[in-house]
């Protein structure tokens, strides 16, 4: 496989037309080597449009919803940032070459382990990886700029929104398969919120937050 031919059409034929178009984030998609993050036994599915396997039952999101997660957040240089499911690092890999400091948490060891030693080989060095329940934030270290559940969720705590500054951004994967919605959240007073949907997606979910009683007596 000739891999940069390959990064080339991932970017040109999935990413451009699912209107990615920030040309800082398509050039990010050209530095950061994606293949360095996929294991070993899927580096085949480096580029292409479907998520990938990781341990625990978890994916690396398809490239196209990577990319415009990451666009939608705009991420800024002086920014801190908390991701909730590390994977194996590649997102937080790119919120690193956008923001100042990221915190990235995930549940899984074996995942945790993934993502540091990948992001340390990629010599991204303002990322910090610890394992830990990410469904209640970091209350302590907050406010955020921006926090990014890199998974699905029935629905967002509200907690976890508290921990944003005002202005700051929060996006995830929000609601019951066989439809999600990406969802962008912005603070945009002490107690005020605004949503939008940005597009639809089915994304697994992340581990430790609440689901939704089937039943209601």
């Amino acid at each position: 496989m000739n891999v940069e031919q390959a990064r080339f059409n991932m970017i040109e034929q999935q990413i451009r037309p699912w209107e990615v178009l920030d040309p800082g984030v398509l050039s990010l998609l050209s530095v950061v080597k994606r293949e360095d993050f996929v294991p070993a036994a899927y580096r085949a599915m480096a580029f292409v449009d479907t998520q990938v396997p990781l341990p625990g039952g978890q994916c690396m999101l398809e490239p196209k919803v990577e990319a415009r997660l990451l666009q939608e957040l705009g991420v800024h240089k002086h920014e801190t940032v908390l991701e909730i499911g590390s994977g194996s690092g590649f997102m937080a890999a790119l919120l690193g070459h956008k923001a100042q400091q990221v915190i990235t948490l995930e549940i899984n060891a074996e995942l945790a382990a993934l993502a540091s030693a990948n992001l340390q080989r990629a010599g991204v060095m303002n990322v910090t990886v610890r394992r830990a329940d990410g469904s209640h934030g970091l209350a302590d270290e907050g406010p955020f700029d921006v926090i990014l559940l890199s998974g699905s969720v029935a629905e967002v705590p509200p907690g976890l929104l508290a921990q944003l500054k005002v202005g700051g951004r929060l996006a995830a994967i929000v609601g019951q398969q066989p439809i999600m919605h990406a969802t962008l959240f912005t603070r945009s007073s002490e107690h005020d919120f605004a949503s939008v949907e940005l597009f639809d997606t089915v994304a697994p979910r992340l581990s430790g937050f609440d689901e939704p009683a089937r039943f209601k007596f």
